[in-house]
């Protein structure tokens, strides 16, 4: 360790907040360094002295100049100060009228609708009338007579597939 990695960390060495390995090593270059340790002894007996000072209650009108202070600072802009009226709020109304008629515009009449669900119920009586056919296929689909039947045993267990 250097002198400029030991100011670094002297402060913290001093308050017993380094960790046990910079105590390690700030007490191995303290110990060879003879600059070092002289300003480690001013930094304990400056502490010291300073710790014989008798701490100063704040004054009276402390907590008033604070007060007046905080007041003077200006206010951050709230979700209130967005509502009220301004042109901002003038122009999302105006988008939310303008969006409202061109979605309620492209909506079919009822007209149409009403002519769309007869052409279903027409479609649907179609498929009715065609049902005994699909019925028919539907048996015919499932039918298979040959599986029913059982197989002479033949000579090889599997069967012979041409090569390619």
């Amino acid at each position: 360790m250097n002198c400029e990695q030991l100011q670094e960390i002297l402060v913290a060495y001093l308050d017993i907040k380094a960790t046990p390995a910079e105590r390690r090593q700030v007490e191995a270059h303290l110990a060879e360094c003879a600059a070092c340790r002289g300003r480690a002894e001013e930094f304990q007996l400056l502490w010291g002295v300073l710790d014989e000072l008798p701490a100063v209650p704040p004054s009276a009108a402390f907590s008033a100049a604070v007060r007046a202070r905080v007041a003077q600072e200006p206010r951050r802009a709230s979700f209130w100060n967005w509502v009220r009226p301004s042109p901002r709020l003038a122009f999302a109304g105006t988008a939310l009228v303008v969006l409202s008629l061109w979605l309620s515009s492209s909506v079919p009449p009822a007209r149409q609708q009403v002519a769309t669900a007869q052409q279903g119920s027409e479609a649907e009586f179609r498929m009715i009338k065609d049902l005994p056919v699909l019925e028919d296929y539907d048996v015919l689909a499932d039918f298979d007579a040959l599986s029913d039947l059982s197989a002479p045993p033949q000579a090889g267990s599997e069967l012979e597939r041409p090569q390619m």
